[in-house]
């Protein structure tokens, strides 16, 4: 074998390494996210959910650690990348709270796409953007 033919072939073999490489990122909801949310830019709570979708739902967890908080129901509408999660965690008091979330994946074709959207519970609505890892 020739070296022009060896370069060329070692070069077709590192795009082929890259893109199978880029094609196992899989389901664009699928994965670890970080963000924030919060009823105003000063009043914010750090949150990490990590996503899952086996072709037919979607299942998570709030906080994955010892005190992690499944995500009980959770929907994507593919038509617009609108994303819907309901939680039930526990408040400084023991007490219940219901959070709604809902929100739509922006930069879709990006690695590090994000989810933007509402956060409420209670009688308090705020915003939220978790960032894909």
């Amino acid at each position: 074998m020739g070296a022009r033919t060896l370069f060329i072939f070692c070069i077709l073999a590192s795009l082929a390494t890259v893109v199978a490489a880029f094609a196992q990122e899989g389901h664009p909801l699928k994965g670890s996210w970080i963000g924030d949310w919060g009823p105003n830019k000063t009043d914010r709570n750090q949150i990490t959910i990590v996503i899952d979708w086996d072709g037919k739902q979607v299942t998570g967890i709030l906080n994955p650690g010892p005190g992690a908080i499944p995500i009980q129901k959770a929907s994507l509408e593919p038509k617009g990348w609108i994303v819907h999660f309901e939680v039930d965690a526990k408040n400084a008091a023991g007490q219940t709270v219901h959070y709604v979330v809902d929100g739509h994946i922006e930069n879709l074709g990006l690695y590090n796409r994000s989810i933007v959207g509402t956060w409420n519970h209670d009688n308090v609505k705020g915003d939220f953007k978790i960032t894909r890892q």
